[in-house]
């Protein structure tokens, strides 16, 4: 639902600004479309990035490794 907050458009701008909304909306699920469903997060922010698999062993500069991945 779109609300006038502010001024007194005419109904030939309030109709201009709904054709802009309505044509960002269809072409955003023009391209979720495309790409076959909503689109995946970067690996960056994924948080299991920095979970290890295998565990650092002791030894020179371990705490300086043990919490970034390699």
């Amino acid at each position: 639902m779109i609300k006038v907050v502010r001024g007194n458009p005419t109904p030939e701008e309030l109709a201009a600004a709904l054709a802009v909304v309505q044509a960002r909306a269809a072409a955003a699920a023009a391209a979720s479309a495309e790409s076959g469903g909503p689109a995946v997060p970067e690996g960056w922010s994924d948080p299991s990035r920095i979970a290890r698999a295998v565990r650092q062993r002791p030894g020179p500069r371990a705490w300086a490794r043990s919490y970034w991945p390699v």
